[in-house]
């Protein structure tokens, strides 16, 4: 970031091929089953036979036929999947060979292909501290793969987070219930209150990001570290043990206050990181969601 338009397409074949054979071997008829549909639609008018719930006469169509019709109804199976994907300038760290922002792109491909295989539209908001791109949602496989062209195409910004705002401009565009995919490494603050606003409205899962190195230093010496969305640079001494462990018992009462704020306000959450496969943390979020279910 930012890549030609052949590394571009390269990139996303390869998502597609990895991420195709994942939805086949691990999620296949699981995704269909932990995402409720919208409620309940009309699905046909018949004549009423003996055993039917008089509740369900239509009494307009009855009264014009002369003889008794029900109202079928039927559970409303399509969804619309919203991918909320924080592009901010700390989504570009990487310190193995993929960065946060190409975990965003494979489990965005990931997730979408799982929904257009149930017939369910998928789109898209790109945020940083402003919206910087939204895509309407849309039915197959071109849809699933222009969200991920667009999100790996990302421009490397010095821009900061803004969830508060990116759940704003997702309250006010999408009036229906959604499932919505929040991706990203959280490095924001107050934006609890649209998050539980936003949970009432939608079902949310939130996607936390983090790579290793953000959670533990190793001895390298005094380094210079840059800050990803400031540009700010700062030495660092990453020999002294006192330093290595104030960074780690910083990053870890981070993650827990994140944690317990998801926790209190009943948010699922698949928890992703640079560092290894995130189909099993997946699974787990689908296997939590089936037992709640009762289907478990």
């Amino acid at each position: 970031m930012p890549i030609d338009t052949k590394e571009l397409m390269k990139q996303v074949g390869k998502i597609k091929v990895i991420t195709t054979r994942l939805v086949d071997e691990h999620l296949s008829g699981e995704y269909h089953s932990v995402f409720k549909g919208q409620g309940i639609e009309f699905d046909e008018v018949r004549e009423y036979v003996a055993g039917d719930d008089v509740r369900s006469i239509d009494w307009n169509v009855t009264a014009r036929m002369g003889h008794p019709f029900i109202k079928r109804f039927a559970e409303e199976r399509e969804l619309t999947v919203i991918f909320l994907v924080d592009i901010s300038g700390s989504q570009c760290f990487g310190s193995g060979t993929r960065s946060k922002a190409e975990v965003a792109a494979e489990v965005t491909c990931l997730l979408a292909l799982s929904a257009i295989r149930n017939q369910d539209k998928i789109g898209l908001i790109l945020f940083t501290d402003r919206i910087e791109k939204s895509i309407p949602q849309k039915k197959g496989r071109t849809a699933v793969m222009r969200l991920v062209r667009e999100v790996l195409a990302a421009k490397e910004t010095r821009r900061k987070t803004n969830i508060a705002a990116a759940f704003r401009f997702l309250n006010n565009v999408q009036k229906r219930r959604a499932v919505v995919f929040l991706i990203s490494d959280f490095m924001d603050s107050n934006y609890e209150n649209e998050l539980r606003i936003t949970s009432r409205k939608h079902d949310i899962i939130c996607c936390p990001i983090s790579d290793p190195r953000e959670n533990e230093l190793i001895d390298a010496g005094i380094i210079e570290v840059q800050d990803p969305e400031t540009g700010e640079l700062v030495l660092l001494d990453t020999g002294s043990s006192s330093v290595r462990n104030d960074f780690k018992m910083n990053a870890e009462m981070e993650q827990k206050r994140i944690s317990l704020m998801f926790k209190k306000l009943q948010v699922d959450t698949i928890s992703l990181s640079t560092g290894r496969p995130f189909i099993d943390d997946v699974r787990k979020l689908f296997r939590q969601r089936q037992t709640r279910a009762g289907r478990g």
